[in-house]
């Protein structure tokens, strides 16, 4: 017999002593050869990871190891070793909608002994069963990137009837803007996600799919299914709630952990190993990065320094070839408008192709499509890294228009640089782009506060835009329509309008002398109705005024009120309420303040009200307004955009929300009624009426008057109408009734009841009815 070499490696450091003799290992021929899951063990695991943490010193990456040592069972080991989860189970709603049988799809003969072997794997890891329920789906096989075959089921036809999960999936771009102040940061991603999440026993026959060769179901959640997605982020969000933004983030089956120093972050990863390991959850160690300056995460480049494009997707977009379809332009565009916010003016430079997709003639490519095309990859080749937005720092918005699309660019100044947070674009609709160019200006400005609302709202930010524009929109007397809308939406935000030079910026000319050229009618009519005058120059102004709703301004015009003044001065001295005594000689309005003592507070040294509800549940604040301060106010509530010229109970409402003064109602109903443009648009209240007129009746049954009565309760005849006839002269009168109202009715009741008894009238005299204007009515008193 020849020896074979074997060799024997000790992998402790410790001696080892072999005695002659000792048997150390057998050998056996092989019998059959199976193929298993390839297994790893914990140490593989670990020094696989730590090879990838060269930025760590010893002593980080033996906190990190001793970290991974104490959570190893939670990483995978194989494909067969899929996590449990024991928090949830996904449903699937079908109400009563019968069962949904599909007959299986045929496959190639090469691809039917690949199907079997797919589900004999299925069936050996525990994911599916045997079914026999009355339920049946199609699969697809469909190829990987890396040549692989996966395995999927046709649910179209389930999904119909499935009563859909509205449980939202987070926004990509708030889980970006969140990361904001992070140094480190892991991904983790589990291992076959939807595959630890067990389908409800008694929905798994839905599931049953057929390949040919028996009958299948999951007995885990597939893909495929409508409402996995919603199953599983509401899982993933169970599992770790509690733990804020700044220690992680997740988006379905990727997560990622966040820290602003290595041991916050070592601190953050434990918690929600922690988390993971109590829901039975598992993690694939391949697609897992520990402890990283740079990470990709949905499909951006995540670091300290900000968001950038995925250099793989980019390198697919700049490899793509010039579509020949509208099936490969749309999907070139789908995945360039991922990343849109990188790109300014995206919807400018896309629009011609975005055109092609959306006509009805034929494929044509032109020069002007070519152009896009390329321009698109150059700008995302060369897309800015995009700062994260910090609550610590004002925004700048720069908004631009042009005659296809209008812009923004959001920004902050970080530093001692303006760095981009985000980008916006639209194009123009037909009507919009027959927009002056002042008005095209301003949607711009609406438009992109708008976008950025979530940014921008509550917080005081620069506006840089072209000056003359928005003071042409806010100079409007008594705007209406569109404008109206646009200063209502503006006044929401608070922010700061900064004048820019159209050479600084690339924008459309500055438009100093009027908001637009001579031919534009709209600007031209509204000037002449609302009497704008634009100077002829832009003054920027730079002296700063006092504010006049300031707590000191408002306080000093409390204590020059008469009525006011003398509650004030006892609050201020925080002296007890005066007795009648005391306040006997003051004018009745203070009379009526003093009975609101218990109510009145101070905020700030100013003089307010406690205003309660009826339910006494909910309360809020009024300002204890000043005379003086009256009619701007009521010009405000009533006479403005956001006022609307509505009447006395939705003005007085809207005054109280955030006011009181004496007689305040009253004040209220006389402002309104003597209000100019509320009376020229409403008109007089009462209905005038015609003078009475000498009438001629001739002779009798010469003239005659009719109309019709009704609807009343149906007769036995069917009859519920009454056609009243009547002489002017002898006031002679005849009530016939109708079954109906129509006019072949009436002229015929008209003739039997009346002409053939007294004769052909001259005039006929009736109320303009429907009834007596129509054709056939018309031709019968012709012919008479």
């Amino acid at each position: 017999m020849e020896a074979i070499p074997v060799r024997v490696l000790n992998l402790n450091n410790k001696p080892k002593i072999l005695d002659k003799g000792d048997v150390i290992a057998t050998c056996d021929p092989v019998v059959d050869i199976v193929a298993r899951p390839q297994e790893f063990s914990g140490a593989q695991h670990l020094q696989s990871t730590l090879e990838n943490l060269q930025i760590l010193n010893e002593e980080q990456r033996t906190a990190v190891k001793k970290l991974l040592n104490e959570f190893q069972e939670l990483f995978s080991t194989c494909d067969a070793d899929v996590g449990h989860c024991n928090m949830t189970q996904h449903r699937i709603n079908t109400g009563d909608h019968p069962p949904i049988k599909q007959y299986p799809r045929r496959l190639p003969l090469a691809r039917k002994e690949e199907a079997e072997h797919l589900v004999q794997e299925m069936v050996d890891n525990g994911i599916i069963e045997e079914s026999s329920g009355p339920w049946a789906s199609p699969i697809v096989l469909v190829k990987k990137k890396d040549g692989s075959t996966r395995f999927c089921v046709d649910y179209r036809k389930l999904n119909e009837i499935t009563k859909k999960d509205s449980y939202p999936l987070p926004r990509i771009d708030d889980t970006l803007d969140a990361l904001n102040g992070s140094q480190w940061f892991t991904t983790l991603d589990l291992k076959s996600g939807y595959w630890q999440v067990e389908v409800r026993p008694e929905d798994r026959e839905k599931t049953a799919f057929t390949t040919g060769q028996g009958l299948w179901q999951f007995k885990v959640m597939p893909f495929g299914l409508c409402n996995a997605p919603a199953t599983f982020e509401r899982l993933m969000e169970t599992v770790l709630r509690g733990l804020s933004s700044e220690a992680c983030l997740v988006y379905l089956d990727d997560i990622i952990i966040v820290g602003r120093t290595f041991e916050e972050h070592l601190s953050n990863l434990r918690k929600v190993f922690q988390r993971l390991q109590n829901a039975n959850l598992k993690l694939s160690p391949k697609k897992c990065r520990f402890f990283q300056k740079e990470v990709t995460y949905l499909g951006h480049v995540i670091s300290a320094e900000g968001v950038k494009t995925d250099p793989g997707k980019i390198k697919a977009v700049v490899d793509w070839p010039r579509p020949e379809t509208i099936h490969d332009l749309r999907s070139f565009l789908g995945l360039c408008t991922y990343y849109r916010r990188f790109v300014k003016n995206f919807s400018t430079i896309a629009r011609p192709l975005h055109k092609l997709t959306e006509t009805k003639s034929n494929f044509n490519w032109t020069e002007e499509c070519e152009k896009s095309f390329n321009s698109l990859k150059q700008a995302l080749t060369s897309s800015p890294i995009l700062t994260y937005p910090r609550t610590d720092k004002d925004f700048i918005l720069d908004t631009d228009a042009s005659n296809e699309g209008i812009g923004a660019v959001l920004s902050q100044n970080i530093g001692n640089e303006e760095r981009v947070i985000a980008y916006f674009s639209k194009s123009l609709g037909k009507p919009e782009r027959n927009y002056c160019v002042t008005r095209k200006e301003l949607l711009a400005i609406v438009k992109s506060i708008e976008h950025f609302h979530h940014y921008l709202y509550g917080q005081k930010f620069l506006l840089r835009t072209d000056h003359a524009s928005l003071r042409w929109l806010l100079n409007f007397k008594e705007p209406e329509g569109q404008i109206a809308r646009w200063i209502q939406r503006l006044q929401e935000y608070d922010f700061e309008i900064q004048h820019r030079k159209g050479t600084s910026h690339g924008n459309a000319d500055a438009l100093s002398r009027r908001p637009c050229g001579e031919s534009c009618k709209h600007c031209s009519n509204a000037e002449k109705k609302f009497g704008i005058e634009i100077d002829t120059s832009v003054k920027v102004l730079t002296t700063t005024s006092v504010d006049p709703w300031s707590s000191s301004e408002i306080q000093k015009a409390q204590l020059e009120d008469p009525a006011i003044k003398t509650i004030l001065k006892k609050k201020l001295m925080s002296a007890d309420r005066p007795s009648w005594q005391e306040i006997a000689p003051e004018s009745p309005a203070t009379k009526r303040y003093w009975a609101l003592w218990d109510s009145l507070h101070l905020k700030d040294g100013v003089l307010y009200r406690r205003w309660e509800s009826d339910d006494g549940r909910s309360y809020r604040w009024q300002l204890i307004l000043p005379k003086s301060r009256i009619p701007e106010v009521l010009r405000e509530t009533h006479d403005s955009a956001s006022g609307g010229h509505f009447g006395v109970m939705k003005t007085l409402s809207k005054t109280r929300e955030r006011f009181y003064w004496d007689r305040l109602r009253a004040d209220v109903e006389k402002w309104c009624r003597e209000c100019h443009a509320c009376g020229a648009r409403k008109g007089p209240k009462t209905r005038t009426k015609g003078h009475l007129q000498r009438y001629n009746v001739g002779a009798p049954f010469e003239r005659m008057a009719l109309d019709i009565l009704g609807p009343f309760p149906v007769t036995t005849k069917g009859n519920q109408y009454v056609l009243v006839l009547m002489d002017y002269f002898t006031k002679w009168p005849e009530a016939i009734p109708i079954p109906d109202q129509e006019a072949l009715t009436v002229a015929e009741e008209l003739v039997r009841s009346w002409i053939s008894g007294y004769g052909v009238p001259m005039i006929l005299h009736s109320d303009q009815g429907t009834n007596f204007n129509s054709a056939l009515f018309t031709e019968l008193c012709k012919l008479l």
